[in-house]
């Protein structure tokens, strides 16, 4: 695991698929807010509730000049299978290497039932349009979640 991320740090760069056949880069959000939110599994009840939620504010948060990109271990297959299911717009990128996850600190042991295994700690950033990190929510509880990043992506944009 990488060390831990701060406020101020400098998000950490990523090369990865989206679900559209394309690569993203950090780069590829230069000189706009970017929402980073990182879920465990496709189609799961809290994951499609948070994807879902984020959305449905996509327009608020384009009006704020800020992306949302989703990420979590799943194909790209998974993620094209999952927007369609649920008619997101929303950029869903694959990290079936994990290495962004690891980068961003969010690939963490876990446990259920009292069985350890690693996995994926639902956390969301909002990095500035100067790639630096504005904020960051760790064991996110979904409801609500999206509207108050909505929110702190309003302030940046005042900032």
């Amino acid at each position: 695991m990488g060390k831990k991320l701060a406020l101020g740090d400098k998000a950490p760069d990523f090369k990865l698929p989206d679900d559209s056949g394309g690569i993203k880069s950090l780069k590829s959000f230069a000189g706009q807010s970017l929402v980073l939110y990182f879920y465990p599994k496709d189609d799961t009840t809290g994951c499609t509730k948070e994807a879902i939620d984020f959305n449905g504010l996509k327009g608020a948060f384009a009006t704020e000049g800020a992306a949302i990109v989703g990420v979590s271990p799943d194909s790209t297959a998974n993620h094209t299978k999952f927007k369609t299911k649920h008619k997101l717009d929303i950029e869903l990128i694959s990290d079936e290497s994990k290495a962004m996850l690891e980068a961003y600190g969010v690939w963490t042991e876990k446990s259920l039932y009292g069985r350890k295994y690693m996995g994926v700690e639902r956390t969301t950033y909002l990095i500035s349009p100067d790639g630096k990190i504005a904020n960051i929510w760790h064991k996110v509880k979904v409801p609500g979640h999206a509207a108050a990043v909505l929110a702190a992506a309003q302030a940046l944009a005042k900032s």
